[in-house]
């Protein structure tokens, strides 16, 4: 019994060993295995454009800079080309101009991006030049342009500017009083001749120089000495007198806390000026006193040497600004409305030489030349049809 079991373990076993080691067998066998089949390339991916280049508004003398995202099996070359005609050498994802001029205004840049699967060309950017990056205009009060213009004794600072830089000798006020004249430099209408009408007494809908600005996409400032608080809206107090300061009418800068952050205090002019953050255009108001209604031109004069000036060798503007220093009104003069006034116009950049003006001009004309020199050509009022003020700058005409 005991051997028929011991040989029936041993043939169990042996069955056993038979079938493991058949196994083994083949996974420890030399054989070559076949190698998994190798995936097929992809197939190359012709370029797309996945950003297209901006449009870019820039003042003469700066440069523009224009860039594409693209996708698409690599590598990718690039073409650029103006107004359809390539460029010799611009062949990298971004392209910049050098300094531009007036001939450059409304050139229109886009890119050809290719590689062995093909190609796509962008959309167009179109290139705005304007003659002014900063426009700066700051009014002073009731004065005739013969108590001004060569009176040395009182107004030395303004005077300096006037030699070096440009006067418009036939320039009158619009009309008499002061608001009417105020209303003029940036809605082109004399909307009203009474200058006790408040902000809230007279809101101001009609179109003005900071609504074209804003549609435009350029940025406006009113920087009033005394002003309470920034957007204050409410009447006079002190020596702020709120007949000077339009932008506190309008209901672009009244209905909106957006549009009241375009009307602060004077104090932030130099903070503004400091940080490189000055708007297209800046409307400045100085007091009571400042301006010389109260008080005399040579207060005016000092006023303006010590927070005019830094303006002139600040950066940008001294490569791309404007800055039109005139008066309200005349003292005691109606001719054309409000009298012969005096009127400097300074361009650091820009200017002809100590350049003097018999073309007669009015406020129409000073807006005009603020709006379209910041490249804006919807006008309001009548700055549509006022003489345009070119003749003072070395760059051509604007078309």
């Amino acid at each position: 019994m005991s051997h028929d079991r011991g040989g029936a373990l041993i043939a169990a076993a042996g069955v056993l060993c038979i079938t493991a080691c058949s196994g083994n067998a083949g996974v420890g066998s030399n054989s070559p295995q076949p190698l998994p089949a190798a995936a097929p390339a992809p197939a190359p991916t012709a370029p797309s454009i996945t950003l297209q280049p901006a449009s870019q508004t820039v003042a003469t003398g700066q440069s523009a800079s224009f860039t594409v995202l693209a996708s698409g099996s690599g590598p990718l070359s690039y073409q650029w080309g103006r107004d359809g005609a390539p460029i010799a050498g611009a062949t990298a994802s971004s392209y910049a101009t050098g300094p531009v001029t007036g001939n450059d205004n409304g050139a229109l840049f886009a890119v050809t991006v290719r590689n062995p699967a093909g190609q796509a060309t962008s959309d167009s950017a179109l290139l705005t030049v304007t003659p002014f990056g900063h426009v700066v205009i700051v009014l002073e009060e009731n004065a005739d342009y013969s108590s001004v213009v060569g009176n040395t004794a009182s107004m030395p600072y303004l005077n300096s500017l006037i030699v070096e830089y440009g006067l418009a000798t036939q320039y009158y006020a619009s009309a008499h009083p002061s608001i009417s004249d105020y209303f003029m430099l940036v809605t082109g209408q004399i909307l009203t001749s009474d200058d006790n009408q408040t902000p809230a007494t007279f809101p101001v809908a009609v179109d003005n120089a900071v609504r074209e600005l804003s549609a435009s996409g350029q940025t406006s400032r009113a920087y009033a000495e005394d002003l309470p608080y920034a957007g204050y809206i409410g009447g006079d107090t002190g020596n702020y007198a709120v007949r000077h300061v339009p932008f506190a009418y309008l209901s672009d800068v009244q209905d909106s806390a957006a549009g009241r952050e375009k009307l602060v205090p004077f104090t932030q002019f130099s903070q503004d000026l400091a940080a490189g953050q000055l708007p297209n255009l800046s409307f400045i108001t100085p007091n009571l006193c400042d301006d010389a209604h109260n008080c005399a031109l040579s207060v005016a004069d000092s006023w303006l040497a010590t927070n005019i000036a830094p303006l002139l060798s600040s950066t940008p503007f001294s490569n791309d600004g404007l800055l039109i220093i005139t008066f309200d009104e005349s003292a005691n003069d109606n001719t054309h409305g409000g009298g012969r006034i005096a009127t400097v116009l300074v361009s650091p950049a820009f200017s002809k030489s100590g350049y003097q003006s018999t073309v007669l001009y009015q406020h129409p004309s000073a807006l005009r030349l603020m709006l379209e020199g910041l490249g804006v050509n919807s006008l309001p009022g009548a700055a549509a049809s006022a003489p345009a003020m070119w003749e003072f700058f070395t760059f051509p005409p604007p078309n």
